[in-house]
């Protein structure tokens, strides 16, 4: 008999509700969840593609062992052990920094692996530890921590109330919403507009978000910051600021002082945008009756991404759009993932540098810029070995060619990863974790960043083959064997070993169900697993007391070290714009970064890897579309085809990132055969802003010329 399952989808962040059957163990059927309380019937292609990832003959079922004859299958101890003993010569011998840890962005959505990461990092005790943080998110935690007093303390458009809506460089028509869990996400946006609302995006091109927007205005790379500080000094110079600031913020003074230097008349040339508009986008976010400013990937990655980040969350305080309704608010959620994260987690930075280049750690991470030169560079605390965890940094971190030559030759490597990809096929193991659909699924960290107060868990929908392991029970061997996961309670973790002898596992489960016993609600597993469609939990709350974690419980409107790095905007205004081509990146709907490549519902029809450039520049370069080009940056070159648009800011060229398989081919059959180049073998990895050591994978210089036979 089929039997059905009501599942969220954890490809992206969306939790998009998913309704499956399954027949005689094979999954017949994946359709959206209409009852679903979160996403309200809204799936992308993406979700039912899983069923593809499942069944792919070029996923991994079981450890392989790499060997000069080839990939060889072992056996889980034989391959749990040599992994342990091979790492910990390493360490023995060379220092416990000089084995490495990268983390990659699908272990947030596995509540198995979020929750066993931070013991198996202490496990390993390195300070030189990555993930994909620093390509994407960090600015925005870290504006948040400097502000806030707390990088998870993360603020969320409360797009459901909105009536103004400004969007920097994000796309959430792409992304389905990136820091910002939307689930119905054109539902939510265009209902903005429905209810008389505005949409206003601000982006180096005409994303697919626009169509949803009632304008949309063409920005120079980097130029955000400049942009928020040019409206801020419209506010502050009207005097249209909120009547509470003084009693509930300190630093207005400085942010004042800091805004009078950059007026809209300042700055448009540099920005592209000009000075009318940037004073009526100031007046009509202050007079919105409830308005947001939010920004993503574009306003992350780029030469200023913490200023822009601090400056947008400025923005929002000055307004009186700061935990209210319709303006950037916390969530409640059912299981408060933030009040673990400061436990284990804590708010630091430069407590330690990388050896090389002196950039300094967030939140217990190096910047994943260094790791190829920490690689590479001889001396006390060189990385010798390394561990990679769902990850293809090789595909997704800057100057990726660099990288690949650097694992190469590594002492030795282990990944956990179920794909031989162009990461993984330089490791001497690699563990396979089971697929998301054979195990349990917990959002415990997207439902607290969703735009609404939700609760589900999704039961496995299909039975693991025997002898496999899920995500979070790798971890857990692995860990024990390197000397035992660490809590940072010496008879915790004495018990925990005790467990592991006796063959008795910790269980992520029951952490939820413990969170969700002393959560806000004082729910159990048991419950929420009965409310197949989740559980609907309420609108965002006012939430300042709590979240506003300085001594003094005041926001921080002008934290010192961002302060200090916003001068070098006067520098950047003064370069003079449109000396040459600079690259930005781009996603499409059905693609999640590289690992969705390898499923073909989602590549089938014509390429999407093309490089995107004004009609115009084009013209004055004497290219044609269709034709294929090289690129060139300071750090290297790829070919790809010209697609030629009206469609984004002259100047600026546009390839996706996550292409360019070609090395994995004989393991990745589908997505080894696909067109496109790796845009991170253009990105380069001494571009990063000072801060945190961020890469800048937008506003990167490049050249193009035709390629000639």
């Amino acid at each position: 008999m089929p039997e059905t399952f009501h599942r969220t989808c954890n490809v992206c962040e969306a939790m998009c509700g998913m309704v499956l059957t399954v027949d005689d163990g094979k999954i017949t059927d994946v359709r959206p969840d209409k009852e679903d309380v979160f996403s309200r019937g809204h799936i992308c292609p993406k979700g039912p593609a899983m069923r593809e990832v499942l069944e792919d003959p070029d996923r991994i079922r079981h450890p392989m062992r790499r060997t000069p004859g080839g990939w060889e299958r072992v056996g889980w101890d034989e391959a749990l052990n040599e992994a342990a003993t091979r790492l910990d010569e390493i360490k023995r011998a060379h220092g416990v920094n000089a084995v490495g840890l990268y983390v990659g962005n699908p272990t947030v959505h596995n509540h198995g692996s979020i929750s066993l990461m931070p013991f198996f990092a202490r496990a390993l005790a390195t300070r030189n530890r990555f993930d994909a943080n620093s390509q994407d998110a960090n600015p925005k935690l870290f504006a948040c921590m400097m502000m806030y007093g707390d990088q998870l303390s993360v603020t969320l458009p409360d797009v459901d109330r909105t009536d103004y809506f400004l969007m920097l460089g994000a796309n959430p028509a792409a992304s389905n919403g990136s820091v910002m869990t939307l689930g119905d996400v054109k539902g939510r946006i265009t209902g903005i507009r429905e209810r008389g609302g505005r949409v206003v995006l601000i982006d180096p091109r005409r994303t697919e978000t626009a169509a949803w927007a009632d304008e949309h205005h063409f920005i120079r790379p980097g130029g955000d910051a400049a942009l928020l500080a040019a409206m801020l000094h419209v506010l502050f110079a009207e005097g249209k600021l909120d009547s509470e600031l003084e009693a509930a913020t300190r630093g207005l003074d400085e942010l004042r002082a800091f805004a009078a230097r950059h007026s809209p008349e300042q700055v448009a040339e540099a920005v592209g945008i000009d000075a009318p508009t940037i004073r009526r986008l100031a007046h009509e976010f202050a007079a919105a009756k409830r308005a947001v400013a939010y920004g993503r990937v574009g306003t992350c990655q780029n030469p200023f991404g913490p200023v822009a980040s601090w400056l947008i969350e400025a923005l929002n305080v000055v307004t009186g759009n700061f935990d209210r309704p319709g303006g950037a608010m916390f969530s409640s959620p059912a299981v408060d993932a933030a009040s673990l994260g400061r436990k284990l987690v804590g708010n630091h930075w430069g407590r330690w540098r990388s050896r090389v280049r002196g950039l300094p750690e967030f939140g217990g991470n190096l910047p994943a810029s260094v790791m190829a030169e920490e690689m590479e560079t001889p001396g006390d605390g060189q990385l010798r070995g390394f561990v990679t965890f769902a990850g293809n940094p090789v595909l997704s971190t800057s100057n990726g060619e660099r990288l690949a030559r650097a694992l190469a030759k590594l002492e030795y490597m282990v990944s956990i990863d179920f794909y031989i990809n162009e990461t993984t096929r330089h490791a001497n193991l690699i563990l396979p974790p089971t697929h998301s659909l054979e195990h349990g699924h917990f959002d415990a960290v997207f439902h607290t960043l969703a735009v609404r107060n939700t609760v589900k868990y999704s039961e496995r929908v299909i039975a693991p083959a025997p002898d496999t392991r899920e995500d979070w029970e790798i971890l857990y061997e692995l860990g024990m064997r390197l000397g035992g996961l660490k809590t940072g309670n010496r008879l915790l973790d004495g018990a925990m070993r005790l467990a592991w002898r006796a063959g008795v596992k910790l269980s992520p489960d029951r952490l939820i169900d413990v969170m969700l016993r002393t959560g806000k609600y004082r729910l159990s597993l048991k419950k929420v697993r009965q409310a197949v469609h989740g559980i609907d939990l309420g609108p965002l709350e006012p939430r300042r007391a709590d979240k506003v974690r300085l001594p003094d419980a005041r926001v921080d409107l002008a934290p010192a070290a961002l302060v200090a790095d916003a001068q070098r905007l006067d520098a950047w205004l003064g370069e003079r714009a449109g000396a040459g081509l600079v690259l930005i990146g781009r996603r499409h709907l059905r693609t999640n970064n590289s690992w969705m490549h390898n499923v073909r519902s989602l590549v089938k029809g014509p390429d999407r890897a093309t490089l995107l450039m004004h009609t115009d520049d084009a013209a004055k370069l004497g290219l044609a579309g269709g034709a294929p080009v090289r690129v060139v940056s300071r750090v290297g070159q790829v070919t790809a085809k010209l697609e030629t648009t009206a469609d984004i800011r002259r100047g600026v060229v546009s390839l996706p990132h996550g292409y360019g398989h070609a090395a994995a081919a004989a393991s990745m059959a589908i997505a080894g055969a696909l067109p496109g180049p790796n845009v991170n073998a253009l990105t380069d990895d001494e571009m990063v802003e000072p801060l945190l050591g961020t890469a800048v994978m937008n506003g990167v210089p490049v050249r193009v010329e035709a390629v000639t036979t």
